[in-house]
């Protein structure tokens, strides 16, 4: 039988599975008061991970128990990742942490030429990510904004961009994670398309944000090069996230 452990220390084998559980994909939430916005889109990404990656169906009931069992009785906000990864087989993990509450002041960021392996599917292992968001973060920035070679926008290193432009909502027409805020604000009734975009398309944008279960914020600034802010616009978009309806977990 094998063995595991860390700093000297033998674990059993759930913290040995999780050690070597690296396969498989993720969705992260924002917990308020035992409810999610989105649930159905949590759902329908977990799913079509779940066909692409493993050829099984999700189990849903798992999900919603594995979610339940980390908020235990005591605890009614948090932030919640839910996890299907495969050792033997695929299993779903679910782990909490405190709530996070997002700056609304606007953020920076900084282009970085980077595309993600199958971007669609939100991976269990998101080193190059998390590497990405520390190096930009020693230079003072927010986020990283995955670029090809010619500065085309994909998305962040864990938020989607999106921005205004004579009315219409922009995305960027590209392969990407479909965020499940970003799924959100697609159902707001305003003219929306995704089409190219580049680093040096965004100073000409009424408004430029970015997206994730964390929220919605303001980007102020791309590389070192200030952006136009719109107060009545993002207020719009905070107001339209911020009216979407928290789904029970129970």
């Amino acid at each position: 039988m094998g063995r595991a452990a860390i700093e000297g220390r033998l674990v059993d084998a759930d913290a040995r599975f999780a050690l070597e559980a690296r396969y498989g994909h993720f969705t992260a939430m924002q917990v308020r008061d035992r409810r999610v916005r989105g649930l159905d889109l949590h759902f329908e990404r977990l799913e079509g991970a779940n066909l692409e990656l493993f050829g099984v169906d999700l189990d849903r009931a798992a999900v919603l128990a594995s979610i339940r069992a980390v908020l235990g009785d005591d605890m009614r906000d948090a932030s919640v990742r839910v996890y299907v990864v495969e050792s033997d087989r695929p299993r779903v993990v679910a782990t909490s942490a405190p709530p996070f509450h997002v700056s609304r002041s606007p953020q920076s960021v900084k282009p970085v030429v980077y595309q993600r392996y199958l971007p669609h599917i939100k991976q269990a292992a998101g080193f190059p990510q998390a590497h990405l968001i520390r190096q930009v973060a020693r230079e003072g920035f927010g986020e990283a904004l995955l670029t090809t070679e010619d500065g085309l926008i994909s998305e962040g290193a864990i938020t989607n961009l999106g921005g205004f432009a004579g009315g219409r909502l922009i995305w960027p027409e590209a392969p990407m994670l479909r965020g499940i805020t970003m799924g959100l604000l697609e159902r707001m009734d305003v003219p929306q398309e995704r089409r190219p975009l580049r680093v040096a398309d965004l100073p000409g944008l009424d408004q430029v944000f970015l997206c994730n279960s964390r929220g919605v914020v303001p980007v102020g600034r791309v590389g070192d090069v200030a952006l136009r802010q719109d107060d009545k616009l993002m207020a719009s978009v905070i107001e339209f996230y911020d009216q979407v309806a928290w789904d029970p977990l129970d």
